[in-house]
This record gives structure tokens, C-alpha cells and sequence, in this order.
């Protein structure tokens, strides 16, 4: 196709704070995802990393999760939180854990 730049576009390189590490989650304006590298790393350039758009993860989120499919969010420093208030919907719990900051398996949103 003359248009089409990647196909589907589920693993990207994107710009990402400095020092981010393989495996954090990460919003870059509206895209929401985890990196699949190290910033820097991989191939991307400095400043970049590859961010991986689908999946499920375990990752560390803030608050009490109370049952499996409730919303978790990522706030503008990049770290999950069970609280909306003004933050970004990241993804969906698949799992449950208790109150403090802990792992658990969260499926991305597909938005």
C-alpha cells in the first residue's frame, strides 16, 4: 500500500523519559504501552525505545485491585495507580492485590 508506514504498528519506537528501563510503563501524548527495551538500547536512538502496544504485563500499581477487569491508570510520571482522578486509562487488571504499591498482571487497553 503507498501509504502504509508499519503494518499495524503494535511495537514502535517512541520517544521515552531519559533512563527508562526495559519493562516500564509508559504513555508518549496518547499512546499508552511498555517498553520492550532500554531507552537507547535495541537499535532505537537516544531518547527512544521500543513500546510495545498489546499484551498483558505484570507490572507494579499502586492501590487496591479488588477483582479481575477493574480499570488501572497511569499517571504523567509513568507509574500505575488503581485511582482515576485526572489520569490516562492504561489497561485492565487480571488479577487482584491489596492496598500499597505491588505487582500485578494488567492487560493494555486497546484504545
Amino acid at each position: 500500500m503507498k501509504n502504509l508506514i508499519l503494518h499495524e504498528a503494535r511495537r514502535i519506537s517512541l520517544p521515552v523519559p531519559a533512563d527508562t528501563a526495559s519493562g516500564a510503563p509508559v504513555k508518549v501524548g496518547s499512546i499508552i504501552g511498555v517498553t520492550a527495551t532500554a531507552e537507547g538500547e535495541g537499535g532505537n536512538a537516544p531518547g527512544t525505545a521500543t513500546v510495545w502496544r498489546e499484551g498483558s504485563y505484570e507490572l507494579p500499581v499502586a492501590g487496591a485491585i479488588a477483582s479481575v477487569g477493574l480499570p488501572v491508570y497511569i499517571t504523567a510520571s509513568n507509574t500505575l495507580t488503581a485511582t482515576a482522578g485526572t489520569d490516562t486509562l492504561f489497561g485492565y487488571s487480571h488479577g487482584t492485590k491489596g492496598t500499597g504499591t505491588g505487582p500485578l498482571p494488567v492487560i493494555l487497553a486497546q484504545v
